[in-house]
């Protein structure tokens, strides 16, 4: 019996870092060193209250049932607190958070609950590739903006006013954003704002960077009635080191909430209670727990721009978030290629930015999820190399 697959499935390819991982992995076990500083999974583990946390929950005698689709009533008031600390913004724990198994799933179920084949949706570029990906296996199509280096990273909202916008349902946008680590200002917030409203569009704001070296962590919701046309995804994976536990939220108004939940109950049966009441625990850390977290990824980052610069890159300092985002040096290679130099010239795999969009051309993007004292190793390492290519 030959089993077809799906005509939807003709619109997607395997996720890049699928590939390349498997790879790496695969010339790994055949002997080469090769460090990955490709892709964002915190090395770090989350607060030992949050682990110890969990270990007591799963033992519980109730442990182990279905749980709510929505997220435990705790869960979702924890989320709600740490939105007013850490934004200032006030959600409904009741009917203006969602719960979910990471906020990538989030990315689908919006996709799935919102788009019709032949709706339009704006993404950007350079951006996520799962935004585009979960539009076209919605039936939708999506439409890329740009955002470039002489525009500091910010979405040009000239360029977007001259956009037939007619069968477009969504905006995403990712601020901090990835791959760069732009923040945007409260007026920029204010005009996308301001544009969805003129446009009848929703922005989806997809934001699980904004504690990551900043002391000043900004949400769209932070701007007056925004919750009206405007959602937002959040996550723990960098922000508590818990990307393996799948934890993420979706806030919006109660309408959009339980549109997104009528599809959600018909993927998933909730999540394993013990991690959730971990997630509480991981919500409510003081601010020691994010100061000592973003002391070390600004060590990690000094060396990071050292040891990029050594490779001839210009690195721009982001404003958030775990990566460095740099100009390859100018010369015949591109990103693509360049990308593979360092794979096979030193050992280090870091992925060209062409994987975000044809604007990431001339680029690559750096993990900081890499201990300082191994960065500071493979940095000693390169310049050995190049001092014996030199002499």
């Amino acid at each position: 019996m030959k089993i077809e697959s799906s005509n939807r499935l003709s619109f997607v390819e395997e996720y890049y870092f699928s590939k390349k991982l498997r790879e790496i992995r695969s010339r790994q076990n055949a002997g080469e060193e090769i460090h990955n500083l490709g892709i964002g999974s915190p090395d770090l583990p989350p607060h030992p209250h949050v682990i110890q946390t969990l270990a007591k929950e799963a033992s519980a005698s109730d442990a182990h049932h279905y749980q709510s689709y929505s997220g435990l009533p705790e869960l979702r008031v924890a989320y709600s607190q740490y939105y007013l600390d850490k934004y200032n913004v006030k959600l409904n724990p009741t009917d203006e958070i969602l719960s979910l198994i990471g906020s990538k799933e989030g990315i689908m179920h919006l996709s799935m609950s919102i788009l019709n084949p032949g709706d339009q949706v704006l993404i950007p570029n350079p951006g996520y590739g799962s935004y585009a990906a979960c539009a076209r296996l919605a039936g939708a199509q999506p439409i890329e903006y740009r955002m470039e280096e002489k525009n500091g990273w910010y979405i040009d909202l000239e360029a977007l006013r001259k956009v037939d916008t007619s069968r477009v349902k969504i905006l995403w946008v990712n601020y901090p954003h990835m791959p760069t680590g732009t923040v945007p200002s409260y007026q920029h917030l204010e005009e996308l704002v301001a544009f969805a409203r003129q446009r009848n569009l929703l922005i989806c704001n997809d934001n699980p960077y904004s504690t990551i070296l900043t002391d000043h962590p900004m949400s769209i919701f932070q701007v007056d009635g925004a919750i009206e046309v405007a959602c937002e995804l959040n996550s723990l994976s960098k922000s508590h080191n818990m990307a393996g536990w799948r934890v993420g939220m979706l806030g919006g108004s109660s309408k959009l909430i339980q549109t997104v939940l009528k599809f959600k109950s018909n993927m998933d049966s909730g999540k394993f209670k013990a991690i959730q009441l971990a997630a509480v625990t991981a919500l409510t850390l003081d601010d020691e727990w994010y100061d000592q977290l973003n002391h070390a990824y600004r060590k990690r980052q000094e060396v990071g721009i050292r040891l990029l610069t050594m490779l001839g890159c210009k690195v721009k300092i982001p404003d958030a978030g775990m990566f460095l985002w740099a100009k390859i040096p100018k010369g015949e290679m591109d990103a693509i290629t360049f990308s593979e130099y360092l794979l096979n010239t030193f050992g280090i795999f870091i992925p060209p930015g062409t994987i975000f969009g044809d604007a990431g051309e001339n680029y690559i993007r750096m993990s900081l999820c890499t201990p300082k004292n191994v960065l500071l190793s493979i940095m000693s390492s390169i310049e050995k190399r190049l001092s014996a290519h030199v002499n």
